[in-house]
């Protein structure tokens, strides 16, 4: 008798140029209040989605139907090729388990050290402590904070905290990352660090990606920049050079109102996105 795939076995046959995610026709609501209305796109992989808007338009909502923490009430949701729109609990963990998220305020857990915070999930899969410690550290090592291994969240400031959350996104290797508001409630300078980090993640792993941000300077940033692995630095790119990943994608009101490339977003006559990007 025959066995159905694995979603390991699903994602590593998947074709290498099917979308990563697709939204149908998507809508939600709370409470009589519909936050997500007709939603429908696909991110391609190796894409960078950076999705912008005013406050309360539904961005973290999107992300967290992307995860499957959120059930929508129309439309469907394909994540690696596996319809996840009504799935219960224990059947997404499976498709979870290729996904990484960065939540807006970090999500740590206070009361266990940073190696547990970011290791917890190889520890649920129940790999040999050496090699949750080695994979521990190389995350660690990737966001520059294997020091602070043994310390507890409260002991880090707001950017480190927002790091660690990084460092145990990216631990299993994810074929989707998606950050929310990443450098949300952070200073400039800190933000910068964090930006720094996500351009990094995308030009050395190339991971499909969505990104949630308040911030257009973080944005641009993002096109504007690459990761230069001779000098471990993020660096501007040449003049008039973008990066060729990314796309945007604005929300507002619950709408999609652009969806298109950096260059197609400067040039819009829409009064509304020159007034939202000006």
């Amino acid at each position: 008798m025959s066995t159905a795939p694995s979603i390991d076995d699903i994602v590593q046959q998947a074709d290498p140029k099917a979308p990563v995610v697709i939204f149908d026709h998507v809508s939600i609501g709370f409470e009589g209040n519909e936050v997500l209305k007709d939603i429908s796109f696909t991110v391609s992989p190796g894409e960078t989605r950076i999705i912008l808007g005013p406050a309360g338009g539904g961005k973290s909502v999107l992300m967290k139907l992307c995860d499957g923490l959120f059930q929508p009430d129309s439309g469907s949701i394909t994540v690696f090729g596996q319809e996840i729109s009504h799935l219960r609990e224990e059947q997404i963990y499976p498709v979870r388990a290729h996904i990484g998220m960065v939540f807006q305020e970090s999500a740590l857990f206070d009361s266990l050290t940073v190696r547990d915070n970011v290791g917890y999930r190889l520890m649920e899969e129940h790999l040999s402590p050496e090699e949750v410690e080695r994979r521990v550290l190389e995350a660690l090592r990737f966001v520059e904070l294997e020091d602070k291994i043994n310390n507890f969240p409260p002991q880090l400031s707001g950017g480190m905290r927002r790091r660690v959350a990084i460092a145990r996104a990216i631990i299993s290797n994810p074929g989707l990352l998606l950050y929310d508001s990443p450098t949300a409630g952070l200073d400039p300078i800190t933000s910068t660090t964090i930006v720094e980090l996500v351009v990094k993640q995308r030009d050395v792993s190339h991971t499909t990606s969505l990104l949630v941000t308040h911030r257009l300077q973080d944005a641009f940033t993002l096109v504007t920049h690459h990761y230069n692995e001779k000098t471990k630095a993020m660096e501007p790119l040449p003049k008039g050079q973008l990066d060729e990943t990314a796309r945007f994608m604005v929300l507002h009101e619950g709408h999609i109102v652009f969806d298109g490339t950096t260059e197609q977003l400067l040039t819009s006559d829409d009064p509304f996105l020159q007034d939202y990007i000006s």
